[in-house]
């Protein structure tokens, strides 16, 4: 079967495409999935053209912050002067494709917060370690320090991001979610320009920092990855509510800056680029098990007093359960997971939560909105509690903070 016009490589079928070391054994990859993986392949090698003339022009002046976030705000019209780098990007986003389904984007915030705690459980310890098992793509990360060294600050930013995202009427032009999409946009492009200033990023190793491929990738961690997590906590989401989930995360890709082709548009589609990714990488490495520790232990090294940081160690061995239930062997063994009694986390929780959604199924509407209510306070709350009084405003940092090497 020929591929669709738009996942045609773009090289061309004249000059096979060249992918930096970490894209492993694209010739198996290509035999089961076509063409799809040269695209994939060769994203590793773009990046964001848009923030990055944003980011640099920032630079340059730093007054500029401000006049994006007045554009948010009130739209570009009401900024003075604004840049010719701040109205192309602002053209972009504020430009809602023709696919965008404004009920489905609804939808799929309301499955995941229906999910509540358990929703929050696979991000940690199922999304964000399975990013980290990425051997290239966990580098900005790695080598910026904001988990090692700002793990706490960081998860609230995530808290609040996702928060924001999958609430109703988030990601309508006014509201939060979108504008804090657009800024991690940016936080992005600015890691970007300090990792390239380093001198020691690999890109012919690595591929461009935060490219294409790996931003296309974080869409799977919080729609794909999240949808089969949540399942195994014994959530029950319907294929349709799958796709929903799915085509909020496409319209959240649009506003980060991945490219349309690269987006799925369907749970179907985003299991299959998750199975070339598996393909074509590599196994987890050091700095993929120094993260999945920091993540584990954030809370322990976060602690303002002895007694929270008691009760944070004794919680650490069923974070190590779920990350191995959610994960897989395979993958736990290789972020340095401990398989211990706990691995049975993962099959306890189902056991209890798939009889409370067979009553939810059964209550129709009604089980769903309470659901909702439930999910929506719990989230609330979470950040709340993250953030501990100093909300997150994603300003892009002015420095790394990471190893160097």
């Amino acid at each position: 079967m020929n591929a669709a016009p738009d996942l045609l490589p773009l090289s061309g079928a004249a000059s096979p495409p060249r992918y930096p070391t970490r894209f492993l054994r694209p010739e198996a990859a290509r035999r089961t999935h076509g063409e799809l993986v040269d695209v994939m392949g060769e994203a590793l090698r773009r990046c964001d053209p848009l923030a990055d003339d944003l980011a640099a022009a920032i630079g340059r002046d730093p007054a500029v912050f401000g006049k994006l976030e007045r554009a948010l705000r009130e739209g570009i019209d009401r900024v003075d002067a604004p840049p010719p780098e701040l109205v192309a990007l602002l053209a972009h986003v504020d430009e809602v494709p023709t696919w965008v389904d404004w009920g489905r984007v609804r939808r799929g915030g309301e499955v995941f917060l229906r999910t509540g705690a358990l929703g929050g459980f696979v991000l940690g310890a199922g999304s964000l370690m399975a990013g980290y098992a990425s051997p290239g793509g966990n580098k900005p990360l790695a080598m910026s320090g904001r988990l090692e060294k700002q793990a706490s600050r960081r998860l609230a930013e995530t808290t609040r991001f996702v928060w924001h995202v999958t609430r109703p009427g988030g990601l309508r032009r006014d509201g939060d979610g979108f504008a804090i999409t657009v800024k991690v946009r940016l936080m992005h492009a600015q890691v970007r320009r300090l990792l390239w200033r380093t001198g020691v990023y690999d890109v012919e190793a690595w591929g461009e920092p935060i490219n294409q491929h790996d931003m296309m990738g974080t869409l799977l961690l919080f729609s794909s990855v999240l949808i089969q997590g949540t399942r195994k906590l014994g959530c029950d989401l319907r294929e349709d509510e799958a796709d929903d989930v799915v085509h909020l995360w496409r319209y959240v890709g649009h506003l980060i800056g991945v490219e349309p082709r690269l987006a799925p548009t369907s749970f179907a589609e985003a299991l299959r680029r998750e199975a070339i990714l598996l393909v074509t990488q590599g196994h987890a490495d050091e700095d993929g098990r120094a993260l999945a520790l920091a993540l584990i232990r954030h809370v322990e090294l976060s602690a303002t007093t002895e007694a929270e940081r008691k009760t944070a160690i004794r919680r650490q061995s069923f974070a190590h359960g779920l990350v191995r239930g959610l994960l897989g062997d395979e993958l736990a063994d290789q972020l340095g997971i401990r398989n211990d009694r706990w691995r049975m986390a993962v099959p306890a929780v189902a056991a209890i939560v798939r009889p409370m959604e067979r009553l939810r199924r059964a209550m129709g509407p009604l089980g769903d909105a309470r659901a909702l209510a439930a999910g929506m306070h719990h989230w609330q709350e979470t950040m709340r509690l993250a953030e501990r009084g100093v909300p997150a405003d994603f300003r892009p940092p002015s420095e790394l903070g990471g190893r160097r090497r």
